[in-house]
């Protein structure tokens, strides 16, 4: 399946950057690393492409030495998460590589305990915290939770449905960007934070060994980017508006293109809680953010392309979507 692109809200920007920003650091280094535009913190609608957001993950893990990138303590040394990662290996079934990770976590820091549970026909893995009369970042709990959520389906061939996220903090502002960083009912003001999952998973055989453990290593901070689920419809639409593009189908056509009728798609789109011209929309929001920050396409030829009659049209979609002129990300892009 074609992959469309993707852009991150700038609230998991402000997220990522508020360990360094705790500690008095200024963070105009590691922005210009990313290649993130500084004034776009100041725009609530804004967005960056996952390359930046990567990338702004990468250098703080370089220039901090820290692979918890300021969120603990003390720094979690770089290598760390690798340590941890090749704990797993070798183990039997995910219930053992679940242990061995939690045990090796504790060696390496003291401020959080990542252990095993069950709820019924769930099992998870939650975090507690050393002191829980400390308020700690949220940004740490979503990161641990992604993370390991991602290593333990990595270790059983890579597919580890989520059945339930729960969070130990109140609903932030951006909780409508959650849906699709955390692919699954949400449940927030819980005492824990935990991801859960089919107990039946805990038996599966681990099937990674070294040699596929450096390559998931090698690129291990893309793992801050949750995969996209190409069985989702929403990923077909989005898929099959982008391999048609310029022409931009309407819902009528894009209906019949899937196979299904009009009313089908869109009642399985709102199952899914989104609609037919949210995910046009997002699209061509996240083409026009990839193509400002990567190429010097003229405005009126990206207009163009995104469906747009003129220039004007396309600034001021732009505009709306995301609370900046599209030169704020040209500017820093080129």
């Amino acid at each position: 399946m074609l992959h469309p692109p993707v852009t991150i809200p700038i609230a998991f920007v402000h997220g990522m950057l508020s360990g360094v920003r705790a500690r008095g650091q200024a963070c105009h280094v590691f922005l210009a690393d990313a290649g993130i535009a500084p004034e776009l913190l100041q725009q609530g609608g804004a967005r960056v492409t996952a390359d930046q957001y990567v990338a702004l993950f990468r250098t703080l893990i370089d220039r901090l030495d820290d692979d918890a990138v300021g969120f603990l303590s003390r720094p979690f040394k770089r290598g760390s998460f690798a340590l941890v990662a090749r704990s797993a290996i070798g183990a039997a079934t995910l219930e053992v590589a679940m242990r061995r990770i939690a045990h090796t976590f504790r060696l390496l820091q003291d401020d959080v305990v990542v252990e095993p549970v069950r709820e019924g026909a769930l099992a998870g893995l939650a975090l507690r915290f050393s002191d829980p009369t400390l308020l700690r970042p949220v940004f740490l709990h979503e990161l641990l939770l992604r993370v390991f959520w991602r290593l333990l389906a990595w270790l059983v061939g890579g597919q580890l449905p989520a059945a339930r996220f729960d969070f130990a903090f109140e609903s932030p502002p951006y909780a409508s960007s959650y849906g699709k960083v955390f692919p699954a009912p949400l449940q927030f003001g819980r005492h824990q934070s935990v991801v859960w999952f089919d107990a039946t998973r805990l038996q599966d055989k681990v099937r990674r060994d070294e040699t596929a453990l450096r390559a998931f290593l090698a690129d291990a901070q893309a793992n801050v980017i949750v995969p996209r689920r190409d069985d989702a419809v929403s990923a077909r639409v989005r898929s099959h508006l982008q391999r048609t593009q310029p022409t931009w189908p309407d819902l009528g056509a894009t209906a019949t293109a899937l196979h299904m009728s009009t009313s089908t798609l869109q009642r399985r789109l709102a199952l899914e809680g989104t609609s037919f011209q949210s995910l046009k929309d997002e699209l061509r929001r996240d083409m026009a953010i990839v193509h400002l920050n990567t190429s010097t396409v003229p405005l009126a030829t990206l207009a163009c392309q995104l469906g747009f009659a003129d220039s004007a049209a396309f600034q001021r979609a732009f505009k709306r979507w995301t609370g900046s002129a599209p030169g704020v990300y040209r500017r820093r892009g080129s």
